[in-house]
């Protein structure tokens, strides 16, 4: 009876001790919609191809099925549970993500936060969040001016208590493109690698240890100089990353988890033939050497669920998009979704 009693008290302190070691994870993502607009003229912006009569035809009933389509990538991701926090870009206004929440993943306890652009075609960044576990406590945008007027999207930042314990900020981009040339529009894009760097060094000063996440189509590849030497985002292999010597180095304290990828070859947006990783998830150094939420190692994935990859023909791998030029072809997106988790220690 007395052995039976020591096993008993054996297998609840080991069982106590498993509990206290448990950890659950978050998972975060990025996705550039591809056009997300209404059909409704706004005399702001220019939007004339994206209206019922106009190039585009873009009915409310295609609306819809892309709100669906949209719906069903972003339900299947995380093992059919869903993003915590989805950054998005290419949304015109803050209704069409309401009406995707609420219409289409009204289960999911998601929340919007948004902020309008100055963006000359109106296409904003949105966050999309899990309000179980997530409370905004700020949204700001940041603008980037340029001398010749040149108009492109707010830096969005939003501020999250995650489960009322830690504070993390999620800044979501779009960058300027590169038309007219990579190298001829790349001055436009280090000005936003600028403007970015110096709120993230606000945010290190306040807490060095801030959690910060910076998601986004970047119009850059994860080597490009507006990436690796204005953002100072750290290219890095995490299997065989120094960890004392890391948390010595004071100057280095964002990581692009995008870079084994794209050095493996991948891409989440498909060009001329080729694979681009413009779409990136850049993390601080406690996110990377924390012990209390954590970067599970490797776990960054350009994200390709089979309904949306185009099967056949010239583009057969690329991302089904909603249109083919002027086409109308009913995909989803140009771009295939980025993601990332993390671990969270209880």
């Amino acid at each position: 009876m007395k052995l039976i009693n020591f096993l008993l008290i054996l297998l609840a302190v080991n069982t106590a001790g498993c509990a206290q070691q448990k950890s659950d994870t978050l998972f975060v993502a990025h996705w550039n919609v591809e056009n997300l607009f209404d059909n409704i003229d706004d005399d702001k912006v220019i939007d004339e191809e994206f209206l019922s009569d106009g190039t585009k035809e873009w009915t409310d009933e295609r609306i819809e099925k892309k709100l669906y389509s949209l719906s069903r990538i972003i339900r299947s991701m995380n093992d059919n549970a869903g993003p915590d926090l989805l950054g998005v870009c290419e949304v015109e206004h803050q209704y069409l993500l309401d009406s995707l929440v609420n219409n289409y993943l009204s289960d999911k306890f998601y929340k919007v936060s948004y902020l309008e652009s100055p963006d000359g075609r109106g296409i904003d960044n949105g966050i999309i969040y899990n309000s179980k576990i997530f409370t905004l406590l700020s949204i700001n945008g940041y603008e980037t001016k340029f001398s010749d007027g040149y108009d492109t999207r707010l830096v969005l930042l939003g501020s999250f208590l995650f489960e009322k314990k830690d504070t993390i900020h999620f800044f979501v981009n779009h960058w300027p493109s590169r038309r007219g040339g990579e190298e001829e529009s790349q001055p436009r894009r280090i000005k936003v690698a600028n403007t970015i760097r110096k709120v993230v060094d606000s945010l290190l000063i306040v807490n060095n240890k801030s959690k910060i996440v910076i998601v986004g189509d970047f119009n850059d590849e994860p080597t490009n100089i507006s990436i690796t030497e204005t953002l100072k985002a750290q290219p890095f292999f995490c299997d065989s990353i120094n960890h004392d010597k890391l948390s010595e180095d004071a100057t280095t304290n964002l990581f692009n988890t995008s870079y084994k990828a794209w050095f493996d070859g991948m891409g989440s947006f498909f060009y001329q033939s080729d694979f681009n990783m413009l779409d990136q998830i850049i993390i601080s150094k406690d996110l990377l050497l924390g012990s209390d939420i954590k970067y599970v190692c490797n776990s960054f994935e350009v994200y390709k669920p089979y309904l949306m990859v185009t099967r056949t023909g010239k583009f057969k791998g690329a991302p089904f998009p909603t249109y083919g030029g002027a086409r109308y072809l009913g995909g989803y997106s140009d771009h295939f979704p980025v993601t990332a988790k993390f671990i969270i220690e209880k």
